[in-house]
């Protein structure tokens, strides 16, 4: 399967002109042959957990309206897409949340955040409670979201539990280490492919680094698409 890492600059706010992005992205990948595409970490509104606290249209339903370009390219590019944004919940708080739109435009899966990452992240969300899985085309995935990856029992279960790939939406400067300690870490320790999305331009935690891409079961390098340039690049995976 080819699978397809995703970057760009979200706008803070405009869920509906990221939600273009996020379809142009989608429909793109899909034609050079991306079965799934992932996003980055509240792909879906930017980074900026105060605005998301003082904004209440911000959060989104699972089957929200506004999701409808998204759907609709993944019906067109037949591709999932993982995208990442502040989800209703059960509670009064949202859950800082991957849902996985399938290549018919249904939800494959939801996963909310299990460790949010500080005090404004903890004001804003509900942390999840569950593991986050989906299968497409006989491979299974795990779902986590930045933070998450610094816990390697999310990887651990994900590899007990069958998943051969292993998507991190995530929001990383380029100073961290993530990239170095993290994830091509959990990709040799657990035999995953992991793969990361990540954003580009300002946010409440700095400047988006890209690199979104690829690791290999080794821990090496299989994609990478680099600081600066909102795109994707491909890898296959399985």
């Amino acid at each position: 399967m080819l699978l397809a890492a995703a970057q760009f600059a979200p706008v803070p706010g405009d869920v509906e002109a990221n939600v273009r992005t996020i379809a142009g992205l989608v429909r793109e990948a899909g034609a050079a042959g991306a079965r799934v595409v992932v996003f980055a970490e509240l792909s879906l509104t930017g980074y900026d957990t105060a605005l998301i606290r003082e904004d209440p249209a911000l959060v989104l339903a699972e089957d929200d309206p506004r999701l409808e370009p998204v759907r609709a390219a993944c019906r067109a590019a037949g591709a999932a897409a993982v995208v990442n944004g502040p989800v209703r919940g059960a509670g009064p708080l949202p859950g800082l949340a991957t849902l996985v739109i399938g290549p018919d435009g249904s939800t494959l899966a939801r996963y909310d955040k299990r460790h949010l990452y500080h005090g404004d992240e903890r004001d804003t969300f509900a942390a999840g409670t569950a593991d986050g899985r989906f299968a497409l085309d006989g491979l299974r995935f795990a779902l986590a979201t930045c933070y998450d990856n610094r816990f390697p029992e999310l990887a651990e279960r994900a590899a007990a539990d069958g998943c051969s790939v292993y998507l991190a939406s995530s929001m990383l400067d380029a100073a961290n280490d993530s990239f170095e300690t993290v994830y091509p870490v959990r990709a040799r320790e657990f035999g995953l492919f992991v793969a990361l999305g990540n954003s580009l331009g300002p946010s409440e935690v700095g400047e988006g680094g890209g690199g979104a891409g690829v690791w290999g079961p080794d821990g090496g390098r299989l994609a990478d698409a680099g600081p600066e340039r909102p795109g994707f690049v491909l890898a296959e995976v399985g």
